[in-house]
């Protein structure tokens, strides 16, 4: 993971243009993508996909002709969606473009200008104080085309066509935690996936922030209601602990599963807000789709967010595994969630002489608790949290009843049942 933020990090990226293939091109690598190419104009929703943006180099030249801002440099120093340039300027005229984070003086931000068709470069306000007065070249060779945005797909299929949706951005250039910690942990969960037998269908989206979900949205409107689970992943590799948001609905077995998940971690759950990342589509009103966030320190909460300090040096690779294992176990849960109903359920069954009591590997409170439980209402997760036992154990302690003759599954055949008559009607 680490050494694919490190490979990311440098390419440009931005809504549309070569950045963002190439970036799928490298995932590419070690996971099969399936390419959408969408073309500028058509209309996504309420929004129209925008023309496509491309950019081969950039700067500002001083009058001895060396670059005292240079795209090659850094990606950042050139406002995202920049228009072409070529001229010649004083510095006081050049200002108003120039920008900088004065109470981060080392520091570039990252900006963009989305649907602006203005122009503008980035650089650290020590930089700045630095300039000289006097005139400057200044280039920016940029594209706005009528071309396509691009977003990719990676489908492990499973015995459901339900699906878990498994979300992430590709579109801000040079921000290894904010975006590239992500795009790792999804690539590696995916891989890891692979060829497992697996209850649900996952499908990992790499999109663009913002109108790349929503061209998905609008594009699969017919078959959105097979996501029954999702998650988002960005922020995933600081050492801020964990952190998942809500979805809106608030009390779907992902956030119940996220929530058991992370309360054996140092770690936050938060409610619900309409604002954030890409959950806030999926969790539009007209979608209410059962969407949560996964993030170590949320956007906007730690120093280095859109700034040249969120670089390959600042995502610690202990970090991103436990994102990545979090991920996992959420998973788990999802793929193993069922309620059962027990079939000796008058008294205590005689556990001996089916060699559920003191055996070896058998956790016997956990044998207790499903037991008690399997009452064709609560699920495995159910008891796992009434029980303060992980979820891994129950789930075990449920499989050996279930070898045992002691239950019967009740939960995913019946909610698989139903979910298709829903659908259908």
């Amino acid at each position: 993971m680490r050494e694919l933020v490190k490979r990311l990090h440098p390419i440009c990226r931005s809504m549309t243009g070569d950045g963002v293939r190439r970036t799928l091109e490298i995932i590419a690598e070690t996971i099969p993508l399936e390419l959408h190419e969408v073309p500028t104009g058509e209309r996504v929703l309420d929004w129209t996909v925008p023309e496509e943006w491309n950019i081969t180099d950039a700067y500002v030249k001083d009058a001895s002709g060396r670059r005292v801002i240079d795209f090659a440099r850094s990606p950042l120093h050139v406002v995202g969606y920049s228009v072409p340039v070529s001229a010649t300027m004083t510095l006081e005229e050049l200002r108003p473009r120039l920008h900088t984070l004065p109470e981060q003086p080392d520091l570039v931000p990252y900006r963009t200008g989305y649907f602006k068709h203005d122009w503008g470069f980035c650089l650290s306000e020590n930089a700045l104080r630095e300039l000289p007065e006097g005139e400057y070249e200044v280039r920016i060779d940029s594209a706005l085309t009528q071309g396509h945005l691009t977003y990719g797909e990676h489908v492990v299929p499973g015995e459901s066509a339900d699906e878990v949706l498994i979300s992430c951005h590709t579109c801000h250039p040079a921000l290894a935690n904010e975006t590239l910690a992500g795009i790792a942990v999804a690539t590696e969960l995916a891989r890891r996936l692979a060829g497992r037998r697996l209850r649900h269908t996952y499908r990992f989206l790499f999109a663009p922030a913002a109108v790349g979900a929503i061209t998905w949205l609008a594009r699969n409107r017919d078959r959105v209601d097979r996501v029954r689970h999702g998650l988002v992943l960005a922020c995933a590799g600081d050492r801020g602990k964990l952190t998942y948001k809500r979805s809106r609905r608030g009390d779907t077995l992902i956030d119940r599963a996220a929530a058991h998940v992370l309360s054996t971690r140092e770690s936050e759950i938060r409610d619900f807000v309409p604002f954030g990342y890409d959950e806030r589509h999926f969790c539009s009103p007209g979608f209410n789709l059962p969407v949560g966030r996964l993030t170590r320190t949320p956007d906007g909460e730690f120093a280095e967010y859109h700034t040249s300090a969120d670089d390959p040096s600042f995502v610690t690779e202990e970090a991103m595994a436990e994102t990545l294992a979090a991920a996992e176990e959420i998973v788990e849960i999802l793929e193993k969630e069922t309620t059962y109903l027990n079939l000796e359920p008058y008294g205590e069954p005689r556990l001996g002489p089916r060699g559920l009591y003191g055996a070896p590997g058998i956790d016997q409170m956990a044998i207790l608790w499903v037991l008690n439980l399997s009452d064709g209402e609560h699920g495995l997760l159910d008891i796992a949290v009434r029980s303060g036992i992980p979820f891994t154990t129950v789930a075990s302690a449920a499989r050996s009843l279930l070898e045992a003759g002691l239950l019967k599954e009740e939960g995913h055949r019946r909610e698989i049942l139903l979910q298709r008559v829903e659908r259908e009607s």
